[in-house]
């Protein structure tokens, strides 16, 4: 049991430590891509992966039982990512990414509401409390401010509360599919796809895959597409059978910390007084919701 729980804590840090550095990928393709044309792109190559790791047939048996499915994909990688996208041209990113961070509290009040965990306690609300100080102390420090646009915070909470629902519906799909994490994962990123389809003909895209004979934009491509979803949404997914979808979504608090790490190894920018205490504040959050996490999952 011991050694479930130790795999599920370190699948979810290494999914978060990959996570953290998406951004890079994802600036270097908005130079040439439609933020859904990467969406497509992305969720093209993860299903593929997916789907030659497992040839296996996976058709639903009935609507009942494809529902977690189909609330996954539509939560949890469309609606999650296409509102995400659309924040960003409301909101300053530091501003969205302030307030998606804010997904483990969701997370937790959703899976309480629909009965599939405890109440959280004071001490996830006290480490949630600090994670978002040191969070929004990481933006200061690096130059960055806050707005209050109405639309980019509505479209930001939106997102963060999808991400909560992906987890509850997700929890949901292990319960009642007996399927493997691999299987779930794949019919996740089916409907996620679908989902995502439409959006191409609302934007007027065209998808022109010449673009790919660039290097970097075919390299950043693969990076999203099957490193950071195929090879992380299985792991993570599978994390949160093993320790719970609370005391995986904490981990998330830890994304501008790998960020912070990746700026100054990869760019070498410096490491000021301010980002160091937000740093402290952000892994003293961790430490106290996990440790109420713990004790529930």
């Amino acid at each position: 049991m011991k050694n479930h729980l130790a795999l599920g804590h370190i699948l979810a840090l290494a999914v978060s430590a990959v996570w953290g550095t998406t951004y890079i990928s994802t600036k270097v393709l908005l130079t040439a891509f439609h933020p859904v044309e990467i969406l497509i792109f992305r969720f093209i190559l993860a299903w593929a992966v997916l789907f030659l790791c497992s040839p296996k047939p996976l058709l639903p048996k009935s609507l009942k039982s494809e529902l977690p499915f189909l609330c996954c994909g539509l939560t949890g990688l469309t609606f999650y990512s296409i509102l995400e996208n659309y924040a960003l041209q409301f909101s300053l990113a530091s501003t969205v990414g302030l307030i998606i961070a804010s997904a483990p509290m969701f997370t937790a009040l959703l899976l309480w509401l629909c009965r599939r965990s405890g109440r959280p306690g004071g001490a996830f609300f006290i480490g949630f409390v600090l994670a978002m100080a040191g969070i929004a102390l990481i933006s200061l420090a690096e130059g960055e401010s806050f707005d209050c646009d109405p639309i980019g915070i509505f479209l930001s909470v939106a997102a963060a509360v999808c991400w909560g629902g992906y987890s509850v519906c997700l929890e949901w799909a292990h319960a009642d599919s007996g399927l493997t994490d691999l299987q779930i994962t794949r019919k996740i990123f089916f409907w996620g796809l679908l989902f995502t389809l439409p959006f191409i003909w609302i934007n007027g895209l065209s998808l022109d895959l010449t673009r790919f004979a660039d290097l970097t934009l075919l390299g950043n491509t693969v990076y999203l597409g099957i490193g950071a979803s195929a090879l992380c949404f299985l792991p993570w997914n599978k994390a949160s059978a093993l320790i719970g979808s609370i005391a995986t979504n904490v981990y998330l608090y830890l994304m501008p910390v790998i960020t912070v790490v990746a700026s100054v190894l990869i760019l070498s920018e410096p490491v000021t007084a301010l980002t160091l205490a937000a740093i402290i504040l952000i892994l003293s959050g961790l430490i106290l919701s996990q440790r109420k996490s713990n004790h529930d999952a």
